[in-house]
């Protein structure tokens, strides 16, 4: 009886030991699961936030792009300091947006310049009657507008109807209109279309819209004109925006350049630049999809090839090899190199 007793006494902390082993291991569990539900939950929202970023920037940029062309047409009828408002918008938000730093150049020298300008000391003078208008020479300059018109040499014919204007702002007013929308409209397609001057082929086709209405085609240039700056700014910043908006410039106006490159030579260079991160996340089908755009224009350089084999074998494993001891073929019915059925041997002799 001692000795049971003895034994039932030593049992008994062994038993309390073990519930608080148990408790710990339960809220050491409980505690493991609490910090990988918050991790989760963490980079739910930091992708979530990432995403919205994303879109913030995009939207962002095509109002600079917006602001950066008004700030060009304030800039050439000369309401610089609007322009100033506006280009220092644009450099506050991004101070390396494209041009507008040499654009908020040339405004501050205008300003400059006005402030100095001293006018000269105020005289009474008696009123004298208005002057006749030169009529010869309003004409021979009209002239000269229409010839330059129908050499379409744009420039210089919207030179000759701005000296028209001086001499006479009344003369042939509709007519004299549709002449500067005619040469403002085709000297801003062709600075677009055949000089890859991008900004000034906007700014002058934007002039045009002041005498009338712009035509399909003009309009469709000057938004590719557009897609194409903008697209630009993204370059080897963000890949996949940058393809947004050259993937548009490309179907369009394939040709279209700023003096660098063609739409579709930076569709193709870009499309590879993002394949190649596709490439890297392990996103191997997508990679292939952007490989096969740049392809269909030129070659891949040599990371994106090498890229595009390792994402095809990835992407379309090739098929297992079969097992040679399920299917071995017996003479019968082996073919011949040329894939014809060999021919048994005549038991005619041969000449």
């Amino acid at each position: 009886m001692i000795h049971n007793s003895n034994n039932s006494e030593s049992t008994q902390p062994n038993k309390a030991i073990k519930k608080p082993k148990r408790a710990r291991v339960f809220l050491l569990n409980a505690f493991s699961l609490m910090i990988l539900l918050a991790l989760g939950v963490l980079g739910g929202y930091q992708s979530a936030l990432s995403t919205r970023r994303n879109a913030e920037k995009a939207a962002l940029m095509e109002k600079l792009g917006e602001q950066f062309q008004y700030a060009l047409v304030d800039k050439e009828f000369g309401r610089y300091e609007i322009a100033k408002q506006r280009l220092e918008f644009i450099i506050e938000k991004d101070p390396s947006f494209p041009g507008a730093q040499e654009a908020l150049t040339e405004v501050l020298v205008q300003i400059n310049l006005q402030g100095s300008y001293v006018p000269p000391t105020a005289t009474v003078a008696t009123p004298s009657p208005t002057a006749a208008p030169d009529f010869k020479g309003t004409e021979e300059a009209y002239t000269r507008a229409q010839q330059l018109i129908a050499a379409q040499d744009w420039s210089a014919a919207l030179g000759a109807l701005d000296a028209l204007r001086k001499l006479d702002p009344n003369y042939k007013t509709p007519q004299v209109d549709s002449m500067y929308y005619f040469a403002l409209r085709n000297n801003g397609y062709q600075l677009i279309t055949q000089q890859g001057n991008l900004e000034g082929g906007i700014y002058y086709l934007t002039l045009a819209e002041r005498f009338g209405t712009l035509d399909s085609n003009a309009l469709g240039v000057r938004e590719g004109a557009r897609y194409y700056i903008l697209g630009a700014s993204f370059w080897e910043l963000d890949w996949a925006k940058t393809l947004e908006y050259f993937s548009q410039v490309y179907t369009g106006w394939p040709g279209m350049w700023d003096g660098t490159l063609t739409a579709s030579e930076r569709y193709r260079l870009a499309s590879m630049r993002y394949g190649d991160q596709l490439f890297a996340r392990e996103r191997y089908c997508d990679a292939l999809v952007q490989y096969d755009n740049a392809a269909r224009i030129g070659p891949l350089d040599e990371t994106a090839g090498k890229n595009y084999t390792d994402a095809l074998f990835a992407c379309y494993p090739p098929t297992a090899t079969p097992d040679p001891l399920l299917f071995t073929p017996t003479p019968d019915i082996l073919l011949t190199p040329t894939d014809t059925p060999a021919i048994p041997p005549s038991d005619t002799p041969a000449p």
